[in-house]
């Protein structure tokens, strides 16, 4: 079986460089798929005898939209096996083999994703809250993210990515693959390390808003189907991050008080996260505020929605 890898990224310069270097000489194929770098990322890539293409910047950018071209690219000498993977990640030596056979011995699976590890989790608290969200069990899954092992069979007959999502697009693909009979795995095998360099609070907050844009938009998209997909976390976003703040302020201004002892719901579900789920109290304290981030995503899908603008990245990364 042949594999290639598709390689997306912008001015990601070392990033970049680890990237290609844990990939090149271990697929017959790589495509790099740029979206405007102007830090030499380019002529890395091409030194690296990757396939380059310049995405065209005048229509707005989704990363979706550069992983079907990367994937297109490859019609002349299809590969069986595609890894997707962004620029800021680097493979791990042991992934490729352990992918390829599983893929290999289970023709019914569609994608197969590994542990994803953060390069520097020690370096910031929104590194360890990143380390820890991927640290998802092995099994049989309903998503993999944008670093994954995909058959391209698969991907094809599915029709890709939804060119038109800003995010939540692999996870949205994923559920139409497994209506189609598909399967998602993640095996127990380090599969690469994401050098996620995020360093303010903003950072974290614009992250997690990308979030729960994606929890409505793909929610709505796939509404009054059986699985209900993102349904239940958009209804959480909006209870948590909504909901119980208004009432609480209404509450208080309007009728009584004591609408104030509503305020205690967050750090109970604080306690009850680190209690039930036994995460350390950083951890279950972030989990518990995003749902305010989430909940400005959500709005902003609504608004656009009604509104009828196009969407625009939410973009995380660089400074705020």
């Amino acid at each position: 079986m042949t594999t290639a890898a598709v390689v997306i990224a912008r001015n990601e310069g070392e990033r970049l460089k680890r990237c290609l270097h844990s990939i090149t000489g271990n697929v017959s194929q790589v495509v790099y798929v740029d979206s405007g770098s102007t830090d030499g990322s380019i002529k890395l890539a091409e030194d690296f005898g990757a396939t380059v293409i310049n995405l065209d910047m005048s229509v707005p950018f989704t990363a979706a939209r550069a992983r079907n071209i990367g994937v297109a690219s490859f019609e002349q000498d299809p590969p069986e096996y595609i890894q997707l993977i962004d620029g800021d990640c680097e493979l791990c030596e042991e992934w490729l083999p352990a992918a390829v056979a599983f893929l290999d011995e289970n023709p019914g699976v569609a994608a197969v994703a590994g542990r994803l590890r953060e390069r520097f989790p020690d370096a910031t608290v929104w590194n360890r809250l990143a380390d820890a969200e991927w640290s998802a069990p092995s099994g049989e899954t309903e998503a993999v993210a944008g670093t994954a092992l995909l058959r391209r069979e698969a991907i094809k007959g599915g029709n890709g990515f939804r060119e038109d999502l800003i995010a939540g697009e692999e996870p949205e693909m994923c559920l139409r693959l497994r209506q189609a009979g598909w399967k998602i795995w993640r095996i127990d095998v380090d599969m690469a390390h994401h050098d996620l360099d995020m360093t303010h609070f903003w950072q974290w907050w614009k992250r997690m808003s990308r979030s729960g844009h994606a929890f409505a938009e793909v929610s709505a998209i796939h509404w009054g189907e059986k699985e209900r997909f993102y349904q239940r976390e958009t209804l959480r976003t909006l209870v948590w991050g909504v909901c119980l703040p208004v009432v609480t302020i209404l509450g208080a201004f309007v009728l009584s008080p004591w609408f104030l002892l509503l305020l205690l719901l967050w750090p109970a579900q604080i306690l009850r996260l680190i209690v039930i789920r036994k995460m350390p109290l950083y951890q279950a304290f972030f989990l518990t505020l995003a749902r305010f981030p989430e909940a400005e995503g959500v709005f902003r899908y609504w608004v656009r929605r009604f509104t009828g603008n196009k969407a625009r990245l939410i973009e995380y990364k660089g400074r705020p």
